[in-house]
């Protein structure tokens, strides 16, 4: 069973520390991607699973063999990176297949790897092509398909489809998904910043932040059950909606009072001597509704209107009182800015986080 093994592991260029004890255990076949901020570590921690960069401290395992100082031609990876990296002299047969004439393979496995790869990837037609007869979209698919002839036992993706415009990152993602489906024992690990990618193609997201790991589960367990504030406001576009809270009340339901002097009830219990301290109220943009009779969350005056049709955003100033709470209502909502409105949301969505930024559990 392939699969990778992160113990402890430690990134330093010289004093400066860049991840700081990453412990993650990914099994064979999984698509697990990398999220966090510029600067979180994400794309170092995948080059180090590349051999690319050394590692400072810990043990890597790789199909139950430590790598640390194996080269990467020898840890059965294949990268795709976020340039395509493709040699603009050779066709896309070429490309594909230069990899394997380099590690001596035979004329007959490089054609058999190649056109199968080419059938998995739609590149039939355009393997005599120069890449600069390509669109971006297709460039990208060579280097995926370059990556597939190697038959590695991890595919690695740095970014893939930041360079590309918003349809063709939506058909290369389409392509990836069916990629990662028709192998579904190669393990696949994946850098991105765009949050439709990882919900959509993780079997596990891993959330990095300065270095270390957030929180580690599926895509629909992050959305709905977030750690910690950072989880709860990087996961989820447009992001959770935060407001500073006191709590007001506690016990088996929490009673919190806003800035604006307001409460909010909670299904979500506190301890006791609980009361009395700071805390932050959230709740996403999706789950809120225009109230329709007394029962409200909060009331606020709407500022802003995006009306795109599949949904209307509202920006409404709220008892958050430094930033606007985010509505977000699906279809056409006849509103009109200034409009004054009381907005509901289900208890069972609302989050609320400690002074530490961590998740009360319900």
């Amino acid at each position: 069973m392939t699969g990778l093994v992160l113990k402890d592991i430690r990134k330093a260029y010289g004093q400066v520390k860049v991840l700081h004890g990453i412990d993650l255990d990914i099994k064979q076949g999984e698509f697990i991607v990398f999220v966090g901020p510029s600067g979180c570590g994400k794309s170092t921690l995948l080059r180090m699973i590349a051999g690319l960069e050394d590692i400072t401290s810990g043990e890597m395992l790789i199909d139950g063999q430590r790598v640390n100082d194996i080269p990467p031609s020898k840890r059965g990876i294949a990268m795709v990176f976020q340039s395509y990296a493709l040699y603009p002299h050779m066709t896309v047969y070429d490309n594909m297949a230069f990899g394997m004439r380099i590690a001596g393979e035979s004329k007959q496995e490089i054609d058999r790897r190649v056109r199968a790869a080419g059938d998995i990837l739609q590149l039939g037609p355009y393997l005599d092509r120069l890449p600069k007869a390509l669109s971006g979209g297709q460039r990208q698919r060579v280097a995926i398909g370059r990556a597939i002839c190697r038959d590695p036992k991890v595919f690695l993706f740095d970014e893939p489809l930041s360079n590309l415009d918003a349809a063709l990152r939506v058909a290369t993602r389409i392509e990836i998904a069916k990629l990662n489906d028709s192998m579904p024992d190669t393990t696949m690990i994946y850098v991105t910043h765009d949050q439709v990618e990882a919900m959509t193609l993780a079997d596990r997201i891993v959330v990095l932040s300065a270095g270390r790991i957030e929180q580690v589960g599926p895509p629909l367990e992050l959305y709905e059950r977030p750690a910690n504030l950072f989880v709860a406001q990087f996961i989820g576009s447009p992001a959770m909606n935060i407001m500073p809270a006191t709590i007001a009340e506690a016990g088996p339901a929490t009673t919190l009072k806003l800035k604006d002097g307001s409460t909010v009830a909670v299904d979500i219990a506190t301890q006791v001597s609980e009361k009395g301290k700071a805390a932050s109220f959230g709740v996403r943009p999706e789950d809120i509704a225009i109230a329709t009779g007394d029962d409200y969350l909060f009331e606020g005056l709407v500022d802003i209107v995006e009306a795109l049709g599949e949904v209307t955003m509202l920006y409404v100033q709220g008892p958050a009182e430094d930033a606007p709470i985010v509505v977000k209502l699906p279809g056409i909502v006849d509103v009109k800015k200034g409009t004054k409105l009381r907005f509901s949301a289900d208890k069972s969505k609302l989050h609320l986080f400690d002074a530490a930024g961590q998740t009360y559990r319900r």
